[in-house]
């Protein structure tokens, strides 16, 4: 709206100030892990959601990016499984491991129910094409996940544990919102540094 103002494309436009839902305290982390165990354990869930969900949760991926993931986003090596958000794959802790590795060879449509010879990794319900980043999204809400609430408090989260360059290349978002959210959750990355590097010495 600024853009559109300064280049005289608009005029007197106004909007209502909107209150930010990202975390303001530590009730809305402890929501977001239990809300993340549940999808993890719930065997009665749909296995698509049981994966999806954590993405968002614990990794900070928008129902856009997540619809857009492939088979080849998942790589099985001999330490573990590992997922491939951003530049530098992330290692998966063993609960969303198993769901990633139950995807990649389930691969069901969502309109047949039948084998798909399709790469995505979340199928929509036309051949060839994933699931539609709103389709995945509703998918979400109905999980009971609140998407931007819960990705700003994973983000926030992530923030106060990784510096921002780590936070980009692996979560795949870009260094200039990486280093707004460092500074949101104002993490001390010199005394992160000096940690690596006394682990370093011994």
């Amino acid at each position: 709206m600024r853009w559109a103002l300064s280049q005289k494309i608009a005029r007197d436009l106004s909007y209502p100030a909107e209150r930010w839902n990202g975390p303001s305290q530590p009730m809305d982390d402890e929501a977001r892990w239990a809300t993340a165990r549940h999808l993890l354990h719930d065997a009665t869930l749909k296995p698509e959601d049981r994966l999806a969900g954590p993405l968002l949760l614990l990794y900070a991926q928008w129902p856009a990016a997540i619809s857009r993931l492939t088979v080849d986003h998942i790589e099985k090596t001999d330490a573990g499984v590992r997922i491939r958000l951003g530049a530098v794959p992330v290692e998966l802790p063993a609960p969303v491991a198993e769901l990633a590795l139950q995807q990649v060879e389930v691969r069901r449509s969502h309109a047949v129910l039948a084998r798909t010879d399709s790469t995505w990794l979340f199928p929509g319900g036309q051949r060839g094409r994933p699931i539609s980043a709103w389709a995945m999204g509703e998918r979400l809400r109905k999980l009971g996940i609140r998407l931007a609430e819960a990705r700003s408090t994973a983000l926030f989260q992530l923030a106060t544990e990784l510096p921002a360059a780590v936070l980009a290349r692996t979560l795949g978002i870009d260094i200039t919102v990486a280093v707004k959210w460092q500074r949101a959750a104002a993490g001390d990355w010199g005394a992160y540094a000096a940690e690596v590097s006394r682990r370093n010495r011994d």
